[in-house]
């Protein structure tokens, strides 16, 4: 009976299996992008960014994991290779709409024709429900980089949308600005953005890109002025009022002249400040300049350094003496006001004022003999080099010099003395023999100077109008400053002297080839890295605190981490402060053409710069990026899918906005 009992159930469990095999098996559907880097094969996929393996890359499209198709589609708006739209197109209608924003986002990036067409088709008409907002809004934004005028005319005079599809309103407002970015504008786009402004409660971005439309682009705004200056005296939100301001200004109205004075002494946010002199830079220096004046002793810095380049770039020739006079008489004036009113007035000054002149120079000189501070000495020569007869002293002064700041301050200043428009009045009956020894001198810092002059060297002399082809004989210099160059450490010099050789040459510059692959992602410094991790940055102001985007901008965070932890930054300083723009650090030799033997990836997610604070890397083009990094004062939309997004301040914008130019960093650390 007991074997009976064991043949049955063996034959029952036999026959389980069997049928068991019969059955189909049903693969599971993944339907959730789930990015996590900490996992090599997640790493591999970045991996394969960074080496721009494209084809590898194309294979993970078909992959049934939404996750590496979203990662696949996102590498190519950093690779923005053209070569792949077709097979990009094919996620536009994948069934995960993460991927399918993935490959709108990317398609905008590669910036190519052809992704138009795709675009458009995938766009989903029928969403009732609202379901498909990202996605839609991506390819508003996305055609925007990629679009004809017919498509930008469609985009400006379609339906509005009410005003809570939040999403959809974005896009139109990013895709029309894209198209301004493109030089292509419309009468009926601008009417559009125009109205986004004036027209109420519009979402808080859709006004900002507005805004930024109006100021950045030549359209006609004239027609808006009182709906905008009524907009102004209302506006909260700094971000619009910021732009809005010298878009404003651009118009030269009575009325706007009128309304920015009004408002000079009212603001309570320094930027605005800024703006409003920046704005009344259109006008007529007597009927603003009165106005000006006194905020060049303003106590905030920025609002001081904006007033002080007002008198530069818009003073007049009868009230030079008064610049020099107010940089003399104050000592409580801050060093960079002074040089820049010093600048001014050396700058503005008549040259039959021969009395004045001289004793100007030789304050000039005085200062950089005077001190040991490297960005006030590149000041001095910038001042000196403000009068061209001078061009001999800024050799000697600065060619010489053991310092990389000051050096490349005598080449950009010796620059600027052969672009002044007022050249052949300077010199009269000497300019040909003048313009020879500057070819001299700039022939000399290509062959022996070091990268920076050597950049600076070749971009004046490519410019069409100075004529500098008929200064040389031979060309073979341009050619031996190329081949001494270190790359990829000189990248950004590569590139300037190319362009050069090219039009020497009498050939279209195009897009030069980019650095290849040199300096693979560290995962194991990744690995240190968590969402809680956070970066100090330590100042004699005070400290700045940066939360890092790993998962956006991973090869750049890396990169970051590993050079804060050897203690690279330590002791190097904020080398470019603009104000309202940004605040820039990380060059090793100080001057903003530094960098070491490496470059990093671009990684253009789609993040924005549409906030104060947050932290970018520098480059010279897609793929340059090194050691140089900078926090933004305000938004700067014309940065978005062109400057890597690595971190954001969290803590201590306060002393962002009190940095100046030679800040130094005392230390950057991680905490953990």
């Amino acid at each position: 009976m007991q074997k009976v009992i064991k043949k049955y159930f063996f034959y029952l469990f036999l026959g389980v299996i069997l049928f068991s095999q019969c059955i189909p098996v049903q693969e599971e559907i993944l339907t959730e992008v789930n990015f996590d880097l900490s996992k090599p094969e997640f790493q591999r996929v970045y991996d394969l960014q960074d080496r721009q393996e494209v084809d590898s890359l194309v294979a993970f499209f078909d992959h049934k994991d939404p996750t590496y198709r979203y990662a696949a589609a996102m590498a190519f708006a950093s690779i923005k290779d053209s070569s792949i739209v077709n097979n990009l197109a094919k996620l536009l209608e994948d069934d995960i709409e993460e991927v399918r924003t993935a490959a709108a986002y990317a398609m905008g990036q590669i910036g190519s024709l052809e992704g138009e067409e795709w675009l458009i088709s995938a766009f989903q008409k029928q969403d009732t429900f609202g379901i498909h907002h990202h996605f839609n809004s991506s390819i508003l934004e996305a055609v925007g980089k990629c679009g004809t005028y017919e498509t930008l005319e469609f985009l400006s005079t379609a339906p509005k949308y009410i005003k809570t599809d939040t999403l959809l309103l974005e896009g139109m407002a990013k895709g029309i600005y894209n198209f301004g970015f493109r030089k292509m504008t419309r009468k009926s786009g601008t009417n559009r953005m125009a109205n986004f402004l004036i027209e109420k409660n519009y979402p808080p971005n859709v006004r900002m890109m507005a805004a930024n439309y109006l100021y950045r682009f030549k359209v006609p705004i004239d027609t808006f002025i009182p709906s905008l200056i009524k907009q102004l005296y209302v506006e909260k939100d700094t971000r619009v009022k910021l732009p809005l301001i010298l878009a404003l200004g651009k118009t030269r109205s009575p009325q706007v002249l009128e309304t920015l004075l009004g408002l000079l002494n009212r603001e309570q946010d320094y930027r605005v400040t800024c703006n409003i002199i920046n704005a009344l830079g259109n006008f007529e220096y007597r009927q603003v300049a009165v106005a000006i004046i006194p905020f060049l002793q303003n106590k905030n810095i920025h609002i001081a350094t904006t007033a002080a380049n007002y008198f530069f770039n818009h003073g007049i020739m009868n009230a030079a003496p008064e610049y020099r006079r107010i940089a003399r008489q104050n000592d409580s004036l801050d060093w960079h006001i002074k040089s820049i009113l010093y600048q001014a007035a050396n700058k503005h000054l008549s040259l039959f004022s021969q009395g004045t002149r001289f004793a100007l120079q030789y304050e000039l000189k005085d200062q950089f003999k005077n001190t040991s501070d490297v960005y006030q000495k590149a000041a001095a020569l910038k001042g000196i080099g403000e009068y061209g007869r001078n061009y001999k002293d800024i050799y000697e002064l600065g060619f010489k010099s053991d310092k990389p700041v000051v050096r490349t301050a005598a080449v950009e200043a010796l620059a600027s003395i052969a672009k002044n428009k007022n050249f052949d009045a300077t010199f009269g009956f000497q300019k040909e023999q003048v313009k020879k020894e500057l070819g001299a001198y700039f022939e000399e810092a290509l062959v022996k100077g070091d990268a920076a002059m050597k950049a600076v060297a070749a971009g004046v002399i490519r410019i069409p109008a100075l004529d500098f082809k008929s200064v040389y004989d031979s060309l073979d210099f341009l050619q031996v400053a190329k081949n001494g160059l270190e790359i990829p450490k000189e990248t950004e010099t590569l590139y300037e002297i190319q362009k050069t050789i090219d039009f020497y040459k009498g050939k279209t510059i195009t897009d030069l080839v980019k650095p290849t692959f040199n300096h693979p992602i560290d995962w194991r410094v990744f690995n240190t890295i968590d969402e809680d991790s956070k970066v100090e940055i330590k100042t004699a102001k005070g400290s700045i605190i940066l939360k890092l985007f790993p998962d956006a901008a991973p090869g750049s965070v890396t990169n970051f981490v590993a050079l804060a932890k050897s203690g690279f930054y330590d002791g190097k300083t904020f080398h470019r402060v603009i104000p309202n723009f940004v605040a820039q650090g990380g060059c090793p030799r100080g001057d903003g053409y530094g960098s070491l033997d490496y470059t990093i990836r671009s990684e253009l997610a789609p993040l924005n710069y549409d906030e104060e604070g947050y932290v970018g890397m520098a480059s010279a083009g897609n793929h340059t990026e090194g050691t140089q990094w900078f926090i933004t004062f305000a938004p700067a939309p014309h940065l978005d899918g062109r400057y890597t997004i690595f971190a954001k301040v969290v803590d201590g914008m306060n002393v962002v906005h009190q940095l100046t130019v030679g800040e130094k960093i005392q230390q950057v650390q991680i905490v953990e």
